[in-house]
């Protein structure tokens, strides 16, 4: 009985993005060669998912748990596999987020003004984000054929990945069918955030997305944490005016960089 309903139920797929890291606090590339781990607030955002999960067991049972290679999201599954009955977790670059090539340790004020163009998820698909980088489309198309290989690999049971936002919303793109690389969408998962997705034959539902109540309300010490939570930056949530044409291409943030400073990637 227990088979026939694991097998109505399908494969429970769940994301789990990293928690703050370095390279998103200082606005840096963060690749292979440059990513320097978490933030002490991307630790306890991780902490807080560990004892949600330990306190709900809503992932009890996972058959699997997968990460990235990159020490951010490392260092948030050393941190939550406890909660997970010290699971295991098998290492796999095919969850990183988009190579970056040569622009692995830039700022994105350095790269807009290398190359002259903004990264935005969807912008110019087809090109690398420097030499010996990633296209947009090929990192989705990687990061999708990794989840999809993952889910199948592990048929009707529940497996855990912590990945990059990246990863996230090339899950959503694709397995939503969104039109031109996900171009008209601005999607921004929380750090140490939960998507969830159910694979049944060839179908995949979208369970939840970026579910981070966990960062909401009372920390792991009773108190008020609403610095666990950030407010989206500017690229999510404003489009870049016509007049700003020069500061577009020198980053994500770019249209509001001479009023609000700073510059904004992609995910991370």
């Amino acid at each position: 009985m227990a088979d026939d309903y694991s097998t109505r139920l399908g494969t429970r797929l769940v994301i789990i993005r990293h928690g703050e890291a370095v390279c998103n606090a200082e606005e840096y590339i963060g690749g292979h060669g440059s990513c320097r781990g978490l933030t002490a607030r991307g630790v306890r955002q991780a902490e807080a998912l560990a004892a949600r999960l330990e306190r709900t067991r809503e992932l009890e049972g996972a058959a699997a748990f997968y990460t990235s290679v990159l020490p951010r999201a490392i260092e948030t599954a050393a941190i939550v596999a406890p909660a997970l009955g010290g699971a295991r977790f098998v290492e796999s670059c095919s969850l990183c987020e988009r190579h970056a090539g040569e622009a692995d340790g830039l700022t994105w004020s350095e790269y807009g003004d290398r190359y002259l163009r903004r990264s935005l998820p969807g912008d110019e698909p087809d090109v690398p984000l420097a030499p010996g980088g990633e296209s947009w489309a090929g990192f989705v198309e990687r990061a999708t054929t990794a989840l999809a290989a993952i889910a199948d690999a592990h048929a009707g049971q529940l497996v855990v990945v912590v990945a990059h936002g990246g990863v996230i919303d090339s899950s959503m793109i694709s397995f939503l069918g969104l039109a031109d690389h996900g171009a008209g969408v601005r999607l921004h998962p929380e750090h140490a955030s939960l998507t969830e997705w159910q694979h049944v034959g060839s179908k995949w539902r979208l369970v939840r997305y970026s579910d981070s109540a966990h960062l909401l309300g009372r920390g792991l010490d009773g108190r008020d944490a609403p610095e666990l939570v950030a407010a989206p930056p500017p690229w999510v949530v404003a489009e870049p005016l016509p007049d700003d044409a020069i500061a577009a291409a020198r980053g994500p943030r770019s249209a509001l960089r001479s009023r609000a400073g700073g510059a904004e990637p992609q995910q991370a």
